[in-house]
């Protein structure tokens, strides 16, 4: 098989890139990556010194593909299917590409900050940075607010790449902040992102491990 993707199950970008090649049904072996065994994690940063996940290993082309967007641009170029996750139109495309953005930045490195502050150990938790990433959060649910009164997807009818990005963005800042009653359309589009049957797999086998998530607890 020529893809492989590096991974882990719980990583909301990994997700991302997970929902694109099950969308198109793209054969891939998926190589869960431990960084907390050392020997996995010097074979993981000697081929991305970068450390971070997604990484797509592509043995036909002789290539590696890092970073969610790249590696969704990279498939459809090179291992199109029948989801045209991004648009042939141009003007479309970068619809597509600053919705992608928006979900990337303002959705999920926000709940990321606050979730990876659990991790800190006591005394060295930055409340700061993590209220302004809650308040950069609820400025962008009210900004999905008002689009997706009108939207069935991100960039209206068709699913995209941005589609993609919104999913684990918003599944998981929906356990920081829920969007309840005070965003009911962004809520309604979470629940269908989560039927859609590439992203209720990858949270299926994301399942097993949601345990490690950290809790609400630790913030203090």
């Amino acid at each position: 098989m020529s893809l492989t993707l590096y991974m882990h199950p719980l990583a909301s970008f990994c997700h991302k890139a997970l929902i694109a090649l099950y969308e198109n049904d793209t054969p891939f072996t998926a190589h869960l990556v431990d960084l907390a065994d050392p020997e996995a994690r010097d074979a993981f940063y000697a081929l991305w010194p970068m450390g971070r996940f997604p990484l797509l290993r592509d043995d036909a082309r002789d290539c590696l593909v890092p970073e969610s967007t790249i590696i969704i641009e990279y498939l459809a170029q090179h291992y199109p299917g029948k989801v045209s996750l991004v648009p042939e139109d141009a003007d479309l495309a970068r619809e597509v590409r600053l919705r992608d953005r928006f979900f990337d930045l303002y959705v999920n490195e926000m709940m990321q900050k606050v979730v990876t502050d659990r991790l800190r150990p006591a005394g060295a938790h930055d409340h700061y940075g993590v209220s302004a990433a809650r308040d950069k959060l609820l400025a962008a649910y009210d900004v999905l607010e008002k689009d997706m009164a009108h939207r069935t997807w991100a960039v209206g009818d068709s699913y995209t790449m941005a589609d993609c990005a919104a999913s684990p963005a918003l599944f998981y800042a929906n356990l920081v902040i829920p969007l309840e009653d005070a965003h009911p359309h962004t809520a309604a589009y979470l629940l269908r992102l989560m039927q859609r049957p590439s992203f209720a797999r990858v949270l299926r086998e994301a399942q097993p491990y949601m345990h490690m998530v950290p809790k609400e607890q630790a913030d203090a």
